[in-house]
């Protein structure tokens, strides 16, 4: 009996895992095995030989991804260089396949290599090599790959591309150039029919449209596809088409209601899934993020999103951190975005070249608006064939983030005319083409246009949109011209929205030299960020000048001031009664704790009005009846996910009694005497001299000798007497 319950047993273990098999084997979801790591952080050591440099021609191991010169290999070189070696590296590395996998299309797919790339699998050649840095591409290898025992992968980069204008689009540029496989490598297994891509136009009447490309579908075949939201609720009804003869692609079509619409203030997002059916097998299943919104560009008028008016407040950004180039991870990406908004920035600049992909991804979840550009830094652009199939490969990896609201054909003069139209065949949005550096489809996006210039380009009906305007070179312009710059821009209709040069310094730790962070020069740390993103001067600058919440403080506060203040709503989406205020009022340098440079005597918090996006109106600050016995107050304010947007202050205690408190010392107040418009201020050692409106330290005399201070430290609320 033991024995015939025991073989019962074996033989519906046997059943199961044959039918598990089955299903495994008609899986109809693709399937994803990495051969490499997903990132900076999350790296597979592949065999790895560089022709030339540091550790040439031995063969050793190396993260992948990375660029090589960042783990010790080739030969530092910064685009404007020549470079000192036309590197090659060698990859090699061992996969298994699962035999489930055997009835399965199989494709290996690269995210990105520097530059060009020669692929092998158990000795034969993938495919043509592939040439340009910063794309997606992939290549099927069904047909030489083993099920019994292990494949042999070989990857040939060469880090200069045999491609002249590849080369000159991608690599003799402003900034650091690597080599190596420095974006995931992995493997894709998909259904003998299966979706390839699709395009999605979701607008903000709930209209949602898909174009949907398949591969080995035959006639027929049907696409069907369904809706749903983040909780996994669907939203309408699901849609159908079928595949005529001789098509390879088909358009499905709905109308939803009570859709939440995207922007970058409410970033809502769906998902829509895509089934590729025979009768009622399916074949295929393909699962797309998406999110309605309905994006215009109205020359003399503006931007218009959902049908309200944008302005765009952004910044350039490179892909690169100092220890591992080009290489990034999902963290590195969201604190990179985290820290673009909060500078109060709605926009970014992908320059010179796509991002990561989840960098997108992230854009869409956080909200923040991308130009996405495809590769080419100035004259000349690539090659019309060359640039068709990397930008073919761009879009069909982009198409659908709702992030994106223009294309870039280049930099600067490296937009190649022929493939204006190219955009337009992949995206069913059909956004609009920029030209950045250059006026075009009328949107003027010149690069550092002066201010008279703008003066007088206000007066056209052109839009203006700036995709490189001042310039952070050792932190010098950016919030240096920012207010005055933005005062004449914001009123007018035609301004679009500007992008600052350049999120952040683009130094190299370079490991064949100590690890001395090398910006070449003054190539390289333009950025309102240090290389590690350290907040510099023009962070703080930028973040009150584009503050969505405005409130003016040049003026003092009223004598009769009860606690209301102006303000205008600058948000384009958001009501201000979704944000919160917090409020201190301070003494300064109270005596005897001085360490803080202040003491709080009193703090509170309150919800912002009911004021609509670009509307202005008051809010009321409740202070209590002995107010006035503070020195200063401080008004902070915070959107509906707690993000500081803004921090302003005010004080009306006499310039000269908070310096005494500053120098106040063994119980005894110090004298300070007015001199014209200063204050002076004698001790044993040290003479110091303030503006007296100000509180400015204007110079200190010390032995005869004069210390000029024409901008010194100014004694505010949160200041510190350590800071004099």
């Amino acid at each position: 009996m033991e024995r015939k319950s025991t073989s019962v047993l074996g033989l519906i273990f046997i059943i199961v895992c044959f039918v598990g098999s089955l299903l495994a084997a008609s899986n109809p979801e693709t399937e994803i095995h990495y051969l490499s790591g997903r990132g900076s952080d999350d790296t597979v050591l592949w065999q790895f030989k560089v022709t030339g440099g540091r550790q040439a021609n031995e063969w050793t191991t190396i993260p992948v991804p990375s660029n090589w010169e960042l783990q010790g290999f080739g030969a530092y070189n910064y685009g404007h260089d020549h470079p000192k070696s036309r590197e090659k590296g060698f990859y090699r590395t061992y996969f298994t396949v699962s035999a489930q996998w055997k009835q399965k299309r199989i494709f290996i797919v690269f995210e990105g290599v520097m530059t060009d790339t020669e692929v092998r699998i158990n000795g034969q050649l993938a495919g043509p090599v592939h040439r340009g840095g910063f794309y997606r591409f992939r290549y099927e290898i069904t047909p030489w790959v083993h099920f019994d025992r292990k494949n042999f992968l070989q990857v040939l980069v060469s880090k200069v591309s045999a491609d002249s204008t590849v080369e000159l689009a991608e690599r003799r540029a402003d900034y650091w150039v690597f080599g190596g496989i420095y974006r995931p490598v992995y493997l894709e297994a998909v259904p003998q029919a299966f979706i390839d891509w699709t395009a999605i136009d979701a607008r903000a009447d709930g209209l949602f449209r898909a174009r949907v490309t398949l591969n080995g579908a035959a006639p027929h075949d049907r696409v069907t596809a369904l809706i749903f939201r983040m909780d996994g609720s669907p939203l309408g009804k699901s849609f159908a088409t079928f595949l005529g003869t001789g098509k390879t692609s088909v358009l499905l079509e709905t109308q939803v209601t009570g859709q939440k619409n995207w922007t970058a203030e409410t970033p809502h997002l769906y998902w829509v899934e895509f089934r590729l059916q025979r009768g009622k097998t399916v074949l295929h299943t393909v699962r797309k993020r998406f999110g309605f919104r309905t994006f215009t560009v109205r020359p003399g008028k503006g931007l218009f999103l959902n049908g309200k008016r944008i302005v765009l407040k952004g910044c350039s950004r490179h892909s690169f951190w100092p220890t591992t180039g080009r290489a990034l991870n999902r963290n590195r990406c969201r604190k990179d975005i985290l820290t673009i908004k909060q500078m109060n920035m709605n926009a970014v600049r992908m320059s010179h070249y796509p991002p990561d992909s989840y960098f997108l991804d992230q854009c869409d979840e956080l909200g923040l608006y991308v130009l996405d550009e495809l590769g080419g830094w100035q004259r000349p652009p690539y090659a019309t064939a060359v640039g068709k199939k990397l930008l073919a490969e761009m879009l069909k990896r982009d198409v659908n983030h709702p992030s994106i609201l223009f294309w870039d054909n280049g930099n600067e003069g490296g937009w190649n005319p022929n493939l204006d139209g190219e955009f337009a065949r992949y995206d069913l949005q059909h956004r609009t083409v920029l030209h950045p550096g250059a006026l075009f489809n009328r949107v003027d996006a010149h690069h550092y246009p002066s201010y008279a210039r703008l003066q007088k380009e206000l007066k056209d009906s052109t839009l203006v949109l700036p995709t490189e305007i001042l310039h952070g070179l050792y932190d010098g312009g950016l919030g240096a011209g920012l207010d005055d710059y933005w005062k004449l821009l914001y009123p007018h209709p035609h301004f679009g929205g500007m992008f600052l040069w350049v999120f952040a310094d683009e130094g190299v730790v370079r490991t064949d030299k100590n690890c001395f962070i090398d910006t070449d020069g003054n190539h390289a740390p333009d950025g309102i960020l240090g290389p590690f993103h350290e907040k510099e001067a023009s962070f703080y600058t930028i973040r009150e000048i584009w503050s969505p919440v405005f409130i003016e403080t040049a003026n003092p506060l009223p004598s009769d001031f009860t606690g209301d203040l102006p303000v205008e709503n600058r948000f384009d989406f958001t009501n201000l009664n979704r944000c919160r205020f917090e409020w201190e009022l301070l003494r300064f340098f109270d005596p005897p704790d001085q360490s803080a440079g202040h003491l709080v005597l009193a703090s509170g918090s309150f919800s912002g009005p009911d004021l609509p996006p670009h509307e202005k109106g008051r809010v009321h600050i409740p202070l209590p009846a002995h107010w006035r016995q503070a020195d200063g107050l401080l008004l902070r304010a915070f959107d509906a996910n707690s993000r500081l947007l803004n921090t302003w202050s005010w004080k009306w205690t006499p310039a000269a009694k908070v310096v005494a408190r500053v120098f106040h010392t063994g119980g005894q107040m110090p004298h300070v005497r007015k001199e014209g418009r200063f204050l002076k201020v004698v001790t044993p050692t040290v003479t110091f001299y303030f503006d007296a409106q100000t509180s400015l330290l204007a110079n200190v005399q010390q032995g005869g000798h004069t210390i000029p201070f024409s901008n010194g430290p100014r004694f505010v609320a949160s200041g510190s007497r350590d800071s004099v």
